[in-house]
C-alpha cells in the first residue's frame, strides 16, 4: 500500500483550523490517503518550520495567518496572482525539489460567489472593505470578473490607496477601482464584501447605511460567529442576501488540493458537512 502523502496547514494560531476535515473528505472522494495536520508557527520560525516539514517528505501545505507573506518570501517561485498579492497559502514541491507558491484564495472566492451563491460579479458595484492581506489576496481575482465599479473602503485611508496604485498598474481598466473615504461611499452597492478583521475582534461596525439596498449581496470572507457582526449588521439595514466565508473556506481548499493532486473534487457536500457541524 501506497505511504499517505504528508500535507499540512502552518500558522499561529492553528489549533481551531479545519482544514484537516476538508481535506480529509476531499480525499474520501477522490479514493486516496493522506495524513493533514496543524502546524504551529512560532514566532519568526516560518522558514526553519515549513523546511523541516518539507525535509521530512511533506508533499504540500496550505499557510494561513498571520505567515501568508513570509511564504511568498520563502518559496523558490510564485504564480502571477501570488505575487500581485505577496501572499502565498499553497506551497507545493515541485518534482526538481524547488517549492512553489499559489494564492488560491481569491479564486476560493469567486467560486463561492458565483457557483454556491449565484452573486454575479460583471458589470456590479462591489465595495470591498479592508486593505490588508485578506483584500490583497482576493482582488486581482475580483476584477478578472470585470464588476463596472470596485470601490475600497479602509479606516487608514492611504493604506487602501497603496493597494489601489498597485493593482491599478495591471488592470485593464484602472479606472474602475478606487480608494475612496467614508463620506466618498456610494448609495446602494451591489456586492458589498468585508475582508476587516472587525468580526474577528467584535468591533463595532461604524459605515453608513446608505451603502446597502434591498438587493444589496453582503459577504464576509471569516466564517461562523466571528462574521456574525457585519452580516447582522448587513440584515439589519435590509441586505438582500448575506453569507459568511465558510464556502469560500471550502473553495480554496479544493484549488489546494487540485495544484497537488490534479483531482477536482465536489465541494458541495464538504460545505454542507462543515455547517452541519456549527449547529451540532
Amino acid at each position: 500500500m501506497a505511504k499517505p502523502s504528508q500535507l499540512a496547514v502552518f500558522g499561529n494560531p492553528i489549533e481551531h483550523s479545519r482544514s484537516p476535515e476538508i481535506h480529509a473528505a476531499f480525499a474520501e472522494q477522490a479514493g486516496m490517503q493522506l495524513f493533514y495536520s496543524r502546524i504551529l508557527v512560532p514566532e519568526d520560525e516560518f522558514e526553519s518550520t515549513v523546511t523541516d516539514f518539507f525535509d521530512a517528505g511533506g508533499l504540500g501545505c496550505n499557510v494561513t495567518v498571520p505567515c501568508k507573506g513570509d511564504a511568498w518570501k520563502f518559496v523558490d517561485e510564485a504564480t502571477g496572482d501570488a505575487e500581485l498579492a505577496q501572499a502565498v497559502n499553497t506551497i507545493s514541491r515541485r518534482e526538481d525539489g524547488r517549492l512553489k507558491g499559489d494564492n488560491t484564495d481569491g479564486p476560493g472566492l469567486v467560486s463561492d460567489l458565483k457557483k454556491n451563491l449565484g452573486w454575479p460579479l460583471k458589470d456590479r458595484r462591489v465595495l470591498v472593505l479592508g486593505a490588508g492581506g485578506a483584500v490583497r489576496g482576493v482582488l486581482s481575482s475580483l476584477l478578472k470578473e470585470a464588476p463596472v465599479q470596485v470601490h475600497l473602503y479602509n479606516r487608514t485611508h492611504a493604506t487602501a490607496v497603496e493597494l489601489v496604485d498597485r493593482f491599478s498598474q495591471i488592470d485593464a481598466q484602472p479606472s474602475r477601482v478606487s480608494a475612496v473615504e467614508k463620506a466618498e461611499l456610494a448609495d446602494g452597492y451591489d456586492v458589498i464584501i468585508n475582508g476587516t478583521s472587525a468580526g474577528l475582534a467584535d468591533q463595532r461596525i461604524d459605515l453608513p447605511a446608505n451603502i446597502v439596498k434591498r438587493d444589496s449581496h453582503c459577504y464576509d470572507m471569516v466564517y461562523g460567529r466571528k462574521a456574525q457582526a457585519f452580516l447582522n449588521w448587513a440584515q439589519a439595514h435590509g441586505a438582500g442576501a448575506t453569507s459568511d466565508g465558510l464556502g469560500m473556506l471550502v473553495e480554496q481548499a479544493a484549488l489546494s488540493f487540485q495544484i497537488w493532486f490534479g483531482h477536482e473534487v465536489n465541494t458541495a457536500p464538504v460545505i454542507q458537512m462543515l455547517r452541519e457541524s456549527e449547529f451540532s
